[in-house]
């Protein structure tokens, strides 16, 4: 399943399939990273996500381990021999998740047996073929025994990242979070890619790029703050050669913080220039950096 969007055209939360090859087909490796960590999956689901991961890109890699790291780091810090879990963990846990949660699949073949077995005629032994109603009926119990059983995974996955949460902070919380973030939107798109160029004065500076999204974010590491009364500043070079367009100031704070650049299909590249506090209306040339985005 793909992300879907509401009558307002705003973005909604994507489903989970039903199995994990459907899933990673999908490209939600990264939002499996939880169950991955507490190990609700089985064996065969695990060998199917970690031949996933060991060819996916390397941003997209790397997201899914950092996360499976942290679920693991969460709940190592959350527990030491000498103290019980919290006597109230599991309400905690289920005060977190949907207020109904879906029939577990035991259940469900023995209702579909009794429907099948209620509504057949009481002639038919069981050594007779069904009849063609009765095969529908069959084919329709069946599916609803796959739609049960994809609620349940989903409930599954509530329950293993809500009980993350409850330990310690990540988990579903970290899971919405990226998936509302625009930055992490952009760095974890499947169509990203990464340039990493050298900043003059020191440092370099990582420019994450999806097409799909129409967006670029910009990573600062070792660069030095600008010189007093100055702002390093961020512009979007044109294909067609017209007048570089400001993107936005980083100050000192600012360099310590991923920069989102929207609207990059038209823009050759992009640039970073010192400019006086405030900005500047065009790029004071050289730039510090620069980077071409082959849009």
């Amino acid at each position: 399943m793909t992300d879907t969007n509401d009558s307002r055209g705003r973005q909604l939360p994507r489903a989970f399939a039903a199995d994990i090859p459907t899933d990673l087909a999908a490209g939600r490796a990264v939002e499996l990273a939880e169950i991955y960590a507490l190990d609700a999956i089985s064996d065969a689901e695990r060998k199917a996500i970690d031949a996933y991961v060991s060819g996916a890109p390397e941003a997209e890699r790397q997201s899914f381990n950092d996360r499976v790291r942290q679920a693991r780091e969460t709940l190592a810090l959350s527990f030491t021999a000498e103290e019980e879990p919290p006597a109230d963990l599991f309400a905690r846990i289920a005060a977190q998740l949907p207020a109904a949660a879906p029939a577990g699949p035991a259940g469900a073949p023995a209702a579909a047996a009794e429907t099948i077995v209620a509504g057949a005629p009481a002639a038919l032994s069981a050594a007779e073929p069904a009849p063609a109603a009765d095969e529908l009926s069959v084919a329709r119990q069946r599916r609803e025994v796959r739609r049960r059983s994809a609620g349940l995974r989903n409930w599954l996955i509530s329950v293993a990242a809500a009980a993350v949460i409850a330990l310690g902070g990540v988990g579903v919380g970290a899971y919405l979070a990226n998936q509302n973030d625009p930055v992490n939107q952009v760095i974890e798109a499947q169509d990203a890619r990464q340039a990493t160029v050298d900043v003059n004065g020191g440092g370099t500076a990582t420019v994450s790029i999806s097409q799909s999204h129409d967006a670029l974010v910009v990573r600062m590491k070792d660069v030095p703050p600008p010189p007093a009364g100055k702002v390093y500043q961020m512009w979007l070079i044109p294909k067609d050669g017209s007048t570089p367009v400001s993107q936005g100031l980083m100050d000192a704070e600012a360099l310590s913080k991923p920069a989102l650049v929207k609207g990059i299909g038209s823009a050759a590249s992009l640039g970073i220039t010192v400019e006086p506090v405030g900005g500047s209306a065009t790029p004071t040339l050289p730039t510090v950096a620069a980077a071409p985005l082959n849009t």
